[in-house]
């Protein structure tokens, strides 16, 4: 079975972009970003939902592009489409939490969940997430989109490793201690 891993942006106090979906503030260069591109070959796959793709247009992301080559697209959304997409862009409508189920069952590498918070959060609650590998960015934001939406009971993690970049970002890796799958109540992807 493939391991789906929440590798991810957050800040100090636990946000992963600010309310707008901005992640100014987040430091975009430095070694951890030489760090971050080493990590992204070890995926061929990559999960996330729907505004955490669209923010990829503020980087230079086409509508129905993929961004990230050589992995496969899914991004869970009841409400986006494209007239034309990329082959390996699949738009999640429905039943996300089965098809993610599915994709962890199939021949591959681990697969990255990029973002976003609601998605993580009804992920985390089903079981799913099997490691975070969180980076740690040096700001607070106060308020924001959180690092799990919805998640409002305890869950255990064990340390895996801790890396410090001279940049500042810290990257800790955990893996997830869930006894079992806990009902997940209806999702709002959008």
């Amino acid at each position: 079975m493939r391991k789906l891993i929440y590798h991810v942006a957050v800040t100090v106090d636990g946000f992963i972009a600010r309310k707008n979906g901005s992640v100014d503030g987040f430091l975009m260069k430095g070694d951890h970003v030489d760090a971050y591109l080493e990590h992204l070959k070890e995926y061929d796959t990559v999960v996330m939902g729907r505004r955490t793709y669209e923010a990829g247009y503020d980087f230079g992301l086409r509508p129905g592009d993929i961004a990230y080559p050589n992995m496969k697209h899914f991004v869970v959304s009841k409400t986006l489409s494209f007239t034309q997409r990329h082959a390996d862009l699949n738009i999640v409508g429905e039943n996300a939490i089965e098809v993610i189920r599915s994709l962890k069952d199939t021949q591959g590498s681990s697969i990255y969940l990029c973002g976003g918070g609601s998605l993580a959060g009804s992920l985390l609650r089903s079981g799913m997430i099997d490691e975070l590998l969180l980076k740690v960015n040096p700001v607070v934001f106060g308020e924001g989109i959180r690092l799990f939406d919805g998640v409002d009971t305890a869950v255990g993690l064990t340390p895996l490793n801790t890396t410090s970049y001279e940049s500042g970002v810290v990257l800790n890796r955990y893996s997830i201690a869930i006894e079992k799958d806990s009902p997940v109540p209806g999702s709002d992807f959008r």
